[in-house]
């Protein structure tokens, strides 16, 4: 039998409608709560599951955010100093021997392709500047003491990366990747029609939906712009929480195009399904996604997906290009996004095949399995694979 470990779990904003490091957080703890006895770290919580205790870590430093993370990290080292037999960090921190790598290394991000002149330029700019200092210092206590932890990432991409900055984590370095719960069957008309009605949208037409939190990074500008060279019937549904500004850009953006009346801003969804259930297909030209959550959450509901290739997203290293979805060459090009979505308006054949190749896909990456993974990653470190926290 398993022996049930007292586990801290560490991530600052612990919210299911959060971005997909943080949905990643919430699926592994629903699903280990009840192996373990979970105990959440974090600032902001919007999340109830039975056997799980919640502990507040103060907010006193909003801004700036660098300032924020070292508190953080040493509020949450103070609290699972002792007590805990591992300690489970989703965020920059010093301290935890289980670390779930989510997002590029800083380091990677500001010295990736530079050298020469360009290089000492750079480093001149990180030296003047205490927030790139914060965030390297901390990142480099992370990866500097592996040989006490376990280093968790989120997509094979993600540990090429990460290994180019930081080689010292290559024996530490394991891949758990993100996951759907279940997979749902292809929504039937009455179905699409119903999600529709309740979110605001047109009856009928083909539905684009968009999901992320940051507009630019997640290429809205590009899909913005392929907008007016599909059929007229096309319209965009966009899910998510972004910055006012960009909010306004996009806008201004959609205005300028004529096609502001095709364009719906649905905000961020406590639950995702009615946007699924109302969609007919998903638009990710992401142009930096380790892996990109939500391609797989839109393939478990029967969706066929375009999604920027595997240069800058994750999960396109796994799928086949026009089997499991249209991959984009460059997020930037608005006209090959344009051409991808035409095939999905106008060639039902093609929707139907990416339609099975989702399910198919997206059954075999369950929250359920996965969990199971991390699972063992937690014994290994009781066994003794990484030094009890706080040593």
């Amino acid at each position: 039998m398993t022996r049930r470990m007292r586990i801290a779990v560490l991530c600052r904003h612990f919210c299911a409608t959060g971005g997909g490091a943080e949905r990643y957080a919430v699926a592994l703890v629903e699903h280990l709560a009840a192996l373990h006895d979970i105990h959440v770290f974090a600032q902001q919580i919007t999340h109830q599951w039975p056997g799980v205790t919640y502990h507040r870590v103060p907010h006193p430093f909003s801004r700036p955010r660098w300032v924020n993370q070292l508190w953080f990290a040493t509020a949450t080292w103070w609290a699972t100093r002792c007590g805990f037999d591992v300690v489970h960090s989703h965020e920059i921190t010093w301290h935890g021997q289980v670390q779930t790598v989510h997002v590029l290394p800083v380091k990677y991000k500001l010295f990736d392709g530079l050298a020469g002149l360009a290089r000492v330029m750079r480093w001149a700019r990180v030296l003047t500047s205490p927030r790139l200092l914060a965030y390297l210092c901390l990142e480099h206590l992370r990866f500097a003491s592996v040989t006490r932890r376990i280093m968790v990432a989120t997509s094979q991409q993600l540990v090429a990366q990460t290994l180019s900055v930081y080689p010292v984590c290559r024996d530490a370095l394991r891949v758990v990747l993100p996951g759907i719960e279940q997979v749902q069957p292809v929504a039937t008309p009455a179905q699409k029609s119903s999600a529709r009605q309740v979110l605001g949208l047109p009856a009928g037409g083909h539905c684009v939906l968009w999901v992320g939190h940051d507009y630019l990074r997640k290429g809205l500008d590009t899909l913005i712009d392929a907008l007016p060279l599909l059929p007229d019937n096309t319209y965009l549904a966009l899910v998510g929480a972004g910055q006012p500004v960009q909010l306004l850009a996009c806008k201004q953006q959609a205005a300028r195009l004529g096609v502001l009346q095709r364009v719906y801003f649905l905000g961020a969804l406590q639950d995702m399904t009615a946007a699924y259930t109302a969609a007919d297909c998903l638009a990710h030209p992401t142009r930096e996604d380790t892996f990109a959550m939500v391609v797989l959450e839109a393939m478990a509901h029967g969706l066929p997906v375009v999604v920027s290739c595997d240069k800058f997203c994750g999960i396109a290293g796994l799928l086949q290009h026009g089997r499991d979805a249209l991959l984009l060459s460059n997020p930037l090009d608005a006209d090959e996004l344009a051409r991808a979505l035409r095939q999905l308006v106008l060639d039902p054949d093609r929707v139907r095949s990416l339609q099975q190749a989702s399910m198919a896909f997206a059954s075999a990456h369950r929250w359920a399995d996965l969990a199971q993974q991390q699972a063992q990653i937690y014994r290994d470190v009781a066994a003794g694979s990484a030094a009890p926290p706080g040593r």
